[in-house]
C-alpha cells in the first residue's frame, strides 16, 4: 500500500544530489516541482501496484493490475468484437432478420450487467480468476468442477472464430484453411505467451481500431457497387427463396410459436455473457474499482457499435445482384456465414478488400488470444496450483502457465480444422455456462450465506441432467424430457430427417431451478445440522466447519472494522 513515510524517501534523494531545488532559476522551478510530483504520483502508483501483484505468474496473468481506462475499453471491446462476432452478426441478418440478431444488444448488456454487479465486488476482494470465489466457497476440489463448463466454452468459441477467419482467407485470398488456422494461431499463441496479458491488451489497442476502420472503411465501396441496389427495396431478395418478398426480410418475423425461443436466447445471452473468464481477467486488471466498472459500461456500448458495420453489410448482401457480379450465381443457405468475405472480394476494389481482411485477421486475433490466456490461467491457477501443487514456486507455475498456453492453442486450432460443427458446439457450451455456472456465481459472490457445498451439488447435478435429457440437435440425439410445445422429429419431403426441437424457454426454466434447487437444499442441511448436531459426523462435506469458519471470519471483519472507525 502507498505509505507516507515513502514520501520522505523519495523527497530525500532529491535533494541528495548536486543541484538543489534553491539553485534552480524561478522560471524553471515551477516546472521541476510539478514534474518531481509526477515522479513522486507514479512512484506511488507502483508500490501500490506491486503491493496488489503476488508474484510474476498473477503479474503474467493480470497485466500488473495496472491497466487504465484507455487500454481497457480497447483490450474489453476486443475481446468480445471476434471473427464469430463480425461473420456470425452478418450471417444472422441475411438468414433470420434482425429481430433475430441477438448478439448484439444482448451482449452488450451483458457487459452493463457485469460492471454493475459483478465488478465491483470481485476487484475489491482481488480475485485472480473468476473461479476464485467460487472455489473460495465450495472448496478447491469443487469449485475446480466449475472449469468443466467454463474450458469448453472458451475454447470453442477460439475454435469458432479461428474457422471462420480460415473461411474468410480461403474465400479472399484462396489460402487454404488449414494453413490461415495454425498461422493465425501460431501468432497469437507467440505474444500471448511471452507477455501475457500485457501483450494481449496492448493488441487489443491495435486491433480494435483495424476492425472499426477496416469494415467502415470498406462499407462505402459496397454500397456504390453497381450490382448493389438501394437498401431497403424489393429487389433480388427472389435469390434467397422461390417467391418475392420486400424489405421486411431484413427486419425478420417473429412468429408466436417461436416466443419461447427468441426469450430462451436473449436472456441466455444477457445472463450467460457474464460468468466468462476472458471478461473478468479484464475486471480484476483494471488499475482500481472505477477503472473496472467504467471500462465494463464504455465497452457495452463499444460492443453494440461494432456490430453495426456487420448489420449494414447484411443488408447489402440482400441487396446485391449476386449473379452479376464475379460470383456469377445466386448465394444459397451455405454461403451466408460467408457474407463479409463475399462482399469484400466481389464489391469493392482489391486494395480495399485487404483492408477489410485485416479487419476480420484483427477481430479472429483479438478474440482469440484473450480466451487461451483466459482459459489457460484458470487451469493453471484453480486447478494446478490450487488442487494439485498447492506448493508450486512462481517460476513453476510461469511456465506451466506458458505450456497451458501451447496446449490450449494446439487444441482450439485441431477443433477448428477438424470439427465442422464447431458453431453449434460453441453454443451448447455457452447454454451450459449459463446454465450450471451462472446461478452458483451469483450466489457466492452476493448471497454466500445462501448456498454450501450439498445446495451446489444438488443444483449442479440436477440441472446437467435435466439439460442432457432436453435434447440437443447439434449432438443428433432427441429430447426425452419434453416440454410444451415440443416439434417431435420428421422427415421433409426429400426425406431428410429432422431432429426434434424444443419451442419452451427450457433453458431459462432449468437455471432458475438451479437456483431454486441450491438455495432449498443448502437450507434444509442448516438446519438439519443445526437442529441434529449429533449427526454432524454424516457431515461428509464439512458444510458444517465451514459455515462456522464463515462467522468468525465475519465476526473479526466486523471487529476490525469498528476498529478502523
Amino acid at each position: 500500500m502507498w505509505q507516507p513515510e515513502k514520501l520522505s524517501q523519495y523527497a530525500c534523494s532529491f535533494s541528495k544530489g548536486p543541484v538543489s531545488f534553491t539553485s534552480i532559476p524561478p522560471s524553471r522551478s515551477n516546472n521541476t516541482r510539478r514534474n518531481t510530483a509526477r515522479a513522486l504520483k507514479r512512484g506511488g502508483r507502483k508500490e501500490i501496484q506491486k503491493s496488489q501483484v503476488e508474484n510474476k505468474t498473477e503479474d503474467m496473468m493480470l497485466a500488473g493490475r495496472d491497466i487504465n481506462y484507455f487500454v481497457g475499453v480497447f483490450t474489453m471491446t476486443a475481446t468480445w468484437v471476434g471473427g464469430g462476432y463480425i461473420n456470425g452478426t452478418a450471417e444472422s441478418v441475411i438468414k433470420n432478420g434482425l429481430v433475430w440478431t441477438q448478439a448484439p444488444i444482448g451482449y452488450s448488456i451483458s457487459l452493463f450487467l457485469g460492471g454493475l454487479f459483478f465488478a465491483e465486488k470481485m476487484r475489491t476482494k482481488k480475485f485472480v480468476t473468476m473461479l476464485d470465489p467460487l472455489q473460495e466457497k465450495y472448496g478447491k476440489p469443487l469449485g475446480g468442477l466449475f472449469y468443466i463448463p467454463a474450458f469448453s466454452g472458451e475454447i470453442l468459441w477460439s475454435a469458432s472464430i479461428l474457422a471462420a477467419l480460415g473461411t474468410s482467407l480461403r474465400v479472399i485470398c484462396g489460402i487454404d484453411d488449414t494453413a490461415s488456422i495454425i498461422a493465425s494461431a501460431a501468432i497469437a499463441m507467440t505474444y500471448t505467451l511471452f507477455g501475457g496479458l500485457y501483450s494481449v491488451a496492448f493488441t487489443d489497442v491495435f486491433q480494435l481500431i483495424c476492425i472499426f476502420f477496416g469494415l467502415i472503411f470498406a462499407i462505402p465501396f459496397m454500397s456504390s457497387n453497381i450490382n448493389v441496389d438501394s437498401p431497403l427495396r424489393s429487389s433480388n431478395l427472389t435469390m434467397f427463396v422461390d417467391q418475392e418478398q420486400d424489405y421486411s426480410k431484413f427486419f425478420g418475423k417473429l412468429e408466436k410459436s417461436d416466443v419461447g425461443v427468441w426469450i430462451d436466447y436473449a436472456i441466455m445471452l444477457v445472463f450467460g455473457g457474464i460468468p466468462w473468464q476472458a471478461y473478468f481477467q479484464r475486471v480484476l486488471s483494471a488499475r482500481d474499482v472505477s477503472v473496472a466498472k467504467t471500462l465494463s459500461f464504455i465497452a457495452a456500448f463499444g460492443c453494440f457499435s461494432a456490430a453495426i458495420p456487420s448489420i449494414v453489410i447484411g443488408l447489402i448482401t440482400m441487396n446485391t445482384d449476386w449473379p452479376g457480379t464475379d460470383y456469377a450465381k445466386k448465394l444459397v443457405k451455405d454461403d451466408y456465414k460467408l457474407a463479409v468475405p463475399l462482399t469484400l472480394l466481389h464489391l469493392t476494389p482489391p486494395a480495399v478488400a485487404f483492408i477489410g481482411l485485416g479487419a476480420v485477421s484483427a477481430a479472429v486475433m483479438s478474440s482469440t488470444d484473450s480466451s487461451i490466456l483466459g482459459v489457460s490461467t484458470m487451469f493453471t491457477r484453480n486447478v494446478f496450483v490450487n488442487v494439485f501443487r498447492p506448493s508450486a514456486s512462481d517460476k513453476a507455475t510461469v511456465w506451466f502457465l506458458r505450456g497451458t498456453v501451447i496446449v490450449n492453442t494446439v487444441i482450439a486450432m485441431l477443433i477448428a480444422i477438424f470439427v465442422k460443427t464447431v458453431y453449434g458446439l460453441y453454443l451448447i457450451c455457452s447454454d451450459l455456462v449459463f446454465i450450471l455456472l451462472f446461478p452458483h456465481l451469483v450466489m457466492v459472490v452476493h448471497h454466500p450465506t445462501r448456498t454450501n457445498k450439498y445446495g451446489m451439488v444438488a443444483g449442479f447435478s440436477v440441472a446437467l441432467l435435466l439439460r442432457v435429457l432436453s435434447g440437443e440437435p447439434v449432438l443428433k440425439y432427441n429430447a426425452i424430457l419434453k416440454f410444451p410445445g415440443y416439434v417431435e422429429p420428421s422427415y421433409d419431403e426429400y426425406v431428410n430427417y429432422s431432429y426434434g426441437s424444443q419451442r419452451f424457454p427450457f433453458r431459462n426454466l432449468i437455471m432458475v431451478l438451479n437456483f431454486l434447487i441450491t438455495i432449498t437444499v443448502t437450507y434444509l442441511s442448516q438446519k438439519f445440522f443445526a437442529k441434529y448436531p449429533k449427526w454432524q459426523h454424516l457431515d461428509c462435506l464439512e458444510a458444517v466447519k465451514d459455515q462456522e469458519t464463515e462467522k468468525r471470519e465475519r465476526l473479526r471483519n466486523e471487529i476490525e472494522g469498528e476498529q478502523c472507525l
